[in-house]
């Protein structure tokens, strides 16, 4: 006789694939949070030539909520993965433009500026593999 799972149903059995959908849901949570909660230093961090800095920081926050509890729901994890893919790349700009002018954001180190994005390059595989299902196999 089997144990039974003690990873519910709706979770990825797979114990990678449940660590990377759990960093990706706490990364677009915390930060979707972090919109509303820090809006000025979100803000703070656009470049200029982008406009309406606290709008677009108030619905990206929304929709990295939105996506984080996408996330939960089997049926709408793979969209919600692919929404928060999207927005990911959406905001690269952004910490590109960091890593570019770290003069302009003399409170992060260059270091700092430059793990960012590979982080945000982590970020993407993890939202990638983490929100597909493996292949089925015909008998």
């Amino acid at each position: 006789m089997t144990q039974p799972s003690r990873i519910p149903a709706f979770l990825p059995a797979s114990p990678g694939k449940l660590a990377a959908l759990a960093f990706v849901f706490l990364w677009f949570m915390g930060g979707g949070l972090g919109h509303f909660f820090a809006a000025d230093f979100f803000a703070g961090i656009m470049p200029d030539y982008l406009p309406w800095h606290y709008p677009a920081v108030y619905i990206s926050g929304v929709f990295e909520i939105l996506g984080a509890i996408g996330l939960l729901v089997p049926q709408y994890r793979r969209w919600a993965g692919n929404g928060l893919f999207v927005l990911t790349l959406v905001v690269s700009p952004v910490n590109i433009h960091m890593w570019l002018h770290p003069a302009d954001y003399p409170e992060m180190s260059e270091t700092m500026l430059g793990v960012r994005l590979l982080v945000q390059i982590v970020l993407l595989a993890c939202i990638y593999w983490s929100t597909r299902e493996a292949p089925q196999t015909r008998d």
